[in-house]
């Protein structure tokens, strides 16, 4: 049991200070707030993003998806997520074994909503600094060469999409639902990171506070400042 103690608090350790980063301050410059969805895929959650505020940061983005009014992302492990067959060992070792991650990039047409007419979409404003702070945490979740360009590997596993090499490594403590905790907490949302290892953890969190007004002319606003 001792052991047990010592090693679940080394991985929470590890979680906490693992890539990519929650980001804490930024200098991006965002003019107006932002609508902002997060997509539940039954085990992976992801942003889905005003597509020309993150290609500003990643000209990549745009070379790739072209004038998309959206874009969805997910980060995972590499293997695990680029795999046509998901097997037992794949599983195993994506949760317990420290691995590569990638992101997954997703042109999306229309609303989340609209689009994933069959998912568990949430979707919320944020105030101008705490969504480019979740640009920055972003972009800093992409691999960049040496020359600052990301790093494109194959295609996408639906819709017009492209994984990219990620930054950090994925394991038990790290994953792709922890990705999307730490996410909100950059975007200045009160959410513990430690234990939302699960798409409904997160889903969760969202429908307790977090709901998107947007105005009959399209502006967006938040309904709750705090977040709780």
């Amino acid at each position: 049991m001792k052991n047990i103690l010592i090693l679940s608090c080394v991985l929470l350790v590890s979680a906490c200070s693992a890539k990519p980063h929650i980001v804490k301050s930024t200098n991006i410059v965002v003019a107006s707030p932002k609508e902002v969805s997060i997509v539940s895929h039954g085990w992976h959650t992801g942003f889905v993003v005003p597509a020309n505020t993150i290609t500003k940061r990643l000209p990549q983005l745009k070379e790739r998806f072209n004038d998309t009014p959206y874009i969805e992302f997910g980060w995972g492990d590499k293997d695990f997520y680029q795999s046509e067959e998901i097997t037992s060992g794949l599983t195993v070792r994506a949760i317990f074994w420290p691995t590569e991650s990638v992101v997954h990039a997703v042109a999306i047409p229309d609303k989340a909503e609209v689009y994933f007419p069959n998912s568990d979409v949430k979707t919320f404003c944020l105030q101008k600094d705490s969504y480019a702070k979740l640009l920055n945490f972003i972009e800093n979740s992409f691999y960049k060469e040496s020359n600052g360009e990301i790093a494109p590997l194959k295609n996408g596993v639906y819709g017009n999409s492209q994984f990219y090499k990620g930054e950090g490594d994925y394991y038990l403590m790290n994953t792709c639902n922890k990705w999307t905790a730490k996410g909100l907490s950059s975007a200045d949302m009160e959410i513990s990171t430690a234990f939302k290892l699960t798409a409904s953890s997160i889903m969760d969190f969202l429908s307790e506070d977090n709901s998107a007004i947007t105005g009959s002319s399209g502006e967006c606003y938040v309904k709750n400042a705090s977040h709780r």
